[in-house]
């Protein structure tokens, strides 16, 4: 194995007698980089042979000093994602081995600090660390929060794939990430690309940028319902919920996601999202139905005149000509993604195709969201809006 030179190795050695935050390594520029309290500190290197065995020693020399193991670094790097998971003690270790195997375990650690995030951030600034630093709320409320969330809203106009878009927004739409005027821009962005609003429908599904009216009828019925709601039952509350204008926002988005969405992603993502929505009637209605067909028949039968659960009756008793939206209410609460993996399982078909497989499965859930906002149920698309 080629050995440093005696320059290269008194310079490096030199370098990891400081104080020494992270390190990173050029591979192209032959040079590596550390971060100290006072700055950055950088050592050129200079191979008499291949560049390979040069930046093998480099490392091996790093994995000595910062974890003890004269052998040097571990062959199988892919396993630091796992130790990561397993062990957030000594994480700043792991920034001084130059391996972005070693910087993806750190910013996937449940053991990441505000401080941690800055230096792994420098050692290896992307979109993914990006994203799984800021689900730690210890760094979303920190200093790095907001240059994390300023970083992958530039980088959204360059992201293809509909999973990463949603993901990527629910998370800048944590609180205090970006101020109003940023989110309206993302909310339209999601005119032409609804993978924008399903992030938006996860994240704050009673805030949404673009608000609606209440049902025209919600003043009447909040006040049949609010005796209930004061005894604290979770079904009026929902119901109100529903007919209020944060909730016909919601109705009106999860329906055009639903009736234009790009690919099995956004499906499972937007199911899952009413799901979240629904879920506070989880505990009165028992276990979900697994199928369309299964939730409707499950909601006629709670709703039916024997064996009501308590909060359904109350409810049905307060509003009796709100049974078809109860029915729905309840419906859509024993509803996930599980719905649509029947069809999505034996497809790999996206767009139109996929829209028209999925149909028995989305046109009951769109009859539903019909029934909530008090709307006739049409089977055609309604334009888009612009």
């Amino acid at each position: 194995m080629s050995e440093l030179t005696p320059e290269d190795a008194l310079r490096l050695n030199v370098l990891l007698a400081g104080e020494i935050q992270a390190i990173r390594i050029d591979e192209t520029a032959m040079t590596v980089h550390a971060l100290t309290p006072r700055g950055e500190a950088a050592v050129k290197l200079h191979p008499t042979g291949r560049n390979d065995p040069t930046l093998r020693r480099v490392r091996e020399l790093l994995a000595g000093h910062a974890i003890g193991s004269p052998g040097g670094y571990p062959t199988d790097i892919q396993r630091w994602a796992r130790v990561g998971q397993a062990r957030d003690k000594g994480l700043d270790r792991l920034l001084l081995l130059g391996e972005p195997g070693a910087v993806v375990s750190v910013a996937y650690s449940n053991g990441l600090t505000d401080e941690l995030a800055r230096r792994a951030w420098w050692a290896m600034p992307s979109a993914d660390n990006a994203r799984r630093m800021l689900e730690r709320e210890s760094v979303a409320q920190g200093k790095m929060g907001k240059i994390l969330a300023d970083y992958l809203i530039e980088q959204l106009p360059f992201e293809n794939e509909p999973h990463v878009i949603i993901d990527t927004v629910r998370i800048v739409l944590q609180s205090g990430l970006t101020d109003a005027a940023t989110q309206q821009r993302l909310w339209k962005k999601g005119i032409t690309d609804n993978a924008y609003h399903v992030g938006f429908l996860e994240r704050m599904p009673d805030d949404l940028p673009e608000q609606h009216a209440p049902r025209a009828d919600s003043e009447a019925q909040r006040a049949k319902l609010a005796p209930l709601i004061a005894q604290g039952n979770t079904c009026a509350r929902q119901l109100e919920r529903l007919l209020s204008g944060p909730g016909l926002a919601f109705l009106q988005t999860s329906e055009e996601v639903l009736r234009h969405p790009e690919n099995q992603d956004v499906v499972i993502a937007l199911l899952n999202a009413v799901a979240a929505y629904f879920s506070a009637l989880c505990p009165e209605i028992g276990n979900r139905g697994g199928s369309v067909e299964a939730a409707l028949a499950h909601a006629e039968a709670l709703c039916a005149s024997d064996g009501q659960p308590p909060e359904i009756g109350e409810l049905l008793d307060a509003v009796p000509e709100l049974a078809g939206e109860i029915r729905a209410m309840v419906a859509l609460a024993c509803m996930d993604a599980e719905v649509a993996t029947p069809v999505l399982a034996r497809t790999t078909a996206a767009g139109t195709l996929m829209r028209k497989k999925l149909e028995p499965v989305t046109t009951p859930i769109l009859q539903m969201f019909a029934v909530l906002r008090g709307q006739p149920f049409s089977a055609t698309t309604p334009r888009r809006r612009r």
